[in-house]
């Protein structure tokens, strides 16, 4: 968990029992529940407001940085949303503690509310339409390496930036036969576990959960489409400015305090 960066936030995402499970045999057991419901949309963007089937999911693979742009793109690329309408945040959750006082934070100075000791973890949030979730679950598993890695697994390590996905309704939703086809697709490269909550980080294996039972925070405004770590990962001006660009707007990113000071960059 050595981690250089300084971020959380305080409100949740209206977005257990675990054993690890070979993705084939895991596909084979699920009990597939027809017609899951998913969460009524509070708030929804103007890009979701008519999407009657709009669902609110959460993926996590390490550092959130890299992970929210390469879903900002899927959003761009996948429903063809303008800037104004990307619904991808950069948070945490996971975690059996929930929230403190209202709030889940980035690690800081004040020690409160600290994301990774409620045992939460990185993710990014979006809402998109149930129909296109496997769409979105490609994206995710594109993201690990062709053994199964994600990019980071042998620098951001620990329980904080574990692999979950949150869908409504976890294991029993049908978007988990989705998410694991999604996976068969691309190489066949994860195993999947249902998560329990404050889950070990384990190469290889992603967390499905349930987004009733574990919701996600949104993080600190200045953790919103950031750059990530490479080199090539400076992203356009423009990428970065949508974090202002929706603070200005009135979107809540939390009270959270700065993240760390002298350990990094984000929020100095």
């Amino acid at each position: 968990e050595n981690d250089d960066r300084g971020g959380g936030g305080s409100h949740s995402w209206p977005v257990h029992h675990g054993m690890e499970a070979n993705r084939r045999s895991f596909l084979s057991s699920l009990s597939v529940a027809a017609g899951v419901a998913s969460l009524p949309l509070q708030n929804p963007s103007p890009a979701t407001a008519a999407e009657e089937d709009a669902i609110d999911v959460f993926f996590g693979c390490g550092c959130f940085w890299h992970v929210q742009h390469e879903f900002v793109e899927a959003e761009r690329n996948i429903l063809q949303r303008s800037d104004d309408a990307i619904t991808s945040r950069a948070g945490y959750a996971g975690g059996k503690a929930g929230s403190l006082d209202g709030k889940v934070c980035y690690h800081n100075a004040q020690n409160i509310a600290d994301y990774g000791k409620l045992g939460h973890a990185e993710v990014v949030a979006m809402t998109i339409p149930e129909s296109k979730f496997e769409e979105f679950a490609i994206e995710y598993c594109k993201l690990f390496d062709e053994s199964g890695l994600r990019p980071d697994q042998f620098g951001d390590r620990g329980t904080e930036y574990r692999n979950l996905v949150g869908i409504p309704g976890g294991k029993t939703s049908p978007l988990a036969e989705k998410l694991v086809k999604a996976s068969l697709k691309t190489g066949d490269k994860l195993d999947f576990a249902v998560g329990k909550g404050d889950d070990k980080d384990i190469p290889k294996v992603a967390f499905i959960m349930d987004s009733n039972e574990f919701p996600f925070y949104v993080a600190e405004q200045y953790h919103q489409f950031h750059d990530g770590f490479k080199l090539d990962e400076s992203y356009p001006q423009r990428y970065n400015d949508l974090a202002s660009k929706f603070a200005k707007k009135g979107e809540n990113f939390g009270t959270c305090p700065n993240g760390m000071m002298g350990l990094g960059f984000g929020g100095l």
